[in-house]
């Protein structure tokens, strides 16, 4: 379970790193606004911890501009503790606000908090998606899908709004099974789980692969 932490003091996201691995948690962090969008385009966290200010802008904009569309669960930090700022970060939609300095344990248990498994069910019409449990249902009815199918489904759900190469979808497979498939395998796997699932749930990019818009989601 990947969160990503913005933050430009060494110091604390150091600290967090430590903290977050000895509960389970892979932290990535970045520095800057520059160096997450970058993280964003290829990468979608369960959760984005978030400083405001930044040496390159604020991470209102952050929010506003990329996070919030995409539905990504933020708890901002910061050491901006004015009222308005706490209540501007609340109105936007983020999950929580906490002030500089801060505890540690207070921090892993409001993170586990919007980590409760029933974030991870996801909800397209008919379809859902029970990342969890890693079982899918159409009209309540289960969908067979393998393994590898599965793997491959919820690949593309955790990266919405993004295209999802052939090559990382081959990738992928290799990393989960050791075996090296051809592109056009992977024609015939997204052909067999969109047959299987029976929904308008996946997009083909042309020339470059396959993507889910959070916009037709409805997420719990």
């Amino acid at each position: 379970m990947t969160i990503l932490l913005v933050e430009d003091n060494p110091n604390i996201a150091l600290g967090l790193q430590y903290s977050f691995q000895q509960k389970g948690y892979q932290l990535a962090v970045c520095t800057s606004l520059q160096a997450s969008r970058e993280y964003l385009t290829t990468q979608r966290p369960q959760l984005v911890i978030l400083d405001v200010m930044l040496p390159d802008g604020s991470g209102f904009d952050l929010y506003q501009q990329q996070l919030q569309p995409q539905n990504l669960p933020t708890i901002f930090l910061t050491a901006r503790d004015d009222e308005d700022d706490i209540v501007r970060g609340l109105n936007l939609g983020a999950e929580d606000y906490m002030t500089k300095p801060f505890s540690t344990r207070e921090l892993l248990a409001r993170v586990s908090k919007y980590l409760r498994p029933e974030r991870q069910l996801i909800q397209i019409g008919a379809f859902t998606f029970d990342q969890n449990k890693l079982v899918v249902t159409v009209a309540d009815a289960p969908v067979n899908l393998t393994s590898l199918e599965l793997k491959i489904l919820q690949l593309l759900l955790q990266h919405r709004n993004q295209v999802v190469t052939r090559n990382q979808i081959i990738e992928k497979v290799w990393e989960w099974t050791g075996n090296d498939i051809s592109d056009n395998a992977v024609t015939v796997y997204l052909k067999r789980i969109r047959s299987k699932v029976g929904v308008q749930l996946i997009s083909t990019v042309k020339g470059q692969g396959y993507r889910i818009d959070s916009q037709q989601l409805n997420e719990s």
